[in-house]
């Protein structure tokens, strides 16, 4: 019992750290999205965005907020101790193979997630995600992979790797461990309406299902960055021939 308790004291400060706190703000961005004169529908929700007009400050806070996010990263590979990357499923090991996986991955769930997100705003059921309006300076496409690294990190490390960890130290079966991931995922993308809660919860069931049958947490690294990547370089080029505003 003592192990239990320590242990969903440790989630909840994790959580209360990472995902759990933004889970709760996509809550509350959501219902006042609802609630707006201009409905779900009508609201604009952008991930990356520009800080401040001059060049050299933009670039710092750009950079100081895609670094702070990976201290709770940090932070559970210090819990989970020695070996704790091979803990996750982090190993090089065949890394041709596993990114060619995770390559895959991405393209099976990009053009889908597209089409569900357009589905969304159709029906008014989605609020316009805009991947970035960092104005364009030499440092910006890399400073763009640089978020998407982050988030890859963020949510596999934590929600995949970490949870998984614990959560069976817990004695919490894999069915029951999966479908809570998908839910906590899906719930923090809710700033970006029911489209983006349920697309993610997809992928979250997806997700939780390959590590399960692999244990290999690279593929689904490399995924996500791929996804990310190609949503927040490739939003100007898209937006100019696909509908989505």
């Amino acid at each position: 019992m003592e192990l239990k308790r320590r242990l969903d004291l440790e989630l909840l400060l994790v959580f209360g750290l990472s995902l759990g706190k933004s889970a709760v703000y996509s809550v509350l961005a959501l219902l006042a999205a609802l609630t707006a004169e201009t409905g779900l529908g009508g609201t604009t929700t952008t991930i990356n965005r520009s800080e401040a007009a001059q060049q050299w400050l933009d670039f710092g806070y750009q950079f100081v907020g895609n670094i702070f996010p990976l201290v709770p990263v940090a932070l559970v590979l210090f819990l989970l101790g020695a070996g704790a990357l091979a803990r996750i499923g982090v190993f090089r090991e065949k890394l041709g193979k596993q990114l060619l996986v995770g390559f895959a991955l991405a393209a099976g769930i990009g053009i889908p997630g597209l089409g569900l997100y357009l589905g969304a705003r159709a029906l008014g059921l989605a609020a316009k995600v805009v991947a970035t309006d960092v104005v364009e300076y030499w440092w910006t496409i890399p400073m763009l992979l640089l978020s998407a690294v982050g988030a890859s990190l963020l949510e596999e490390v934590i929600m995949i790797g970490y949870v998984f960890t614990r959560l069976r130290e817990r004695g919490m079966s894999d069915t029951k461990i999966i479908w809570l991931n998908a839910i906590l995922r899906g719930t923090y993308h809710l700033y970006q309406g029911f489209g983006g809660f349920v697309g993610n919860m997809i992928m979250g069931l997806l997700f939780g299902y390959i590590y399960k049958r692999t244990g290999k947490l690279v593929p689904l690294l490399f995924a996500h960055f791929l996804l990310d990547a190609a949503i927040f370089v490739g939003y100007a080029w898209a937006s100019t021939w696909l509908p989505l505003n």
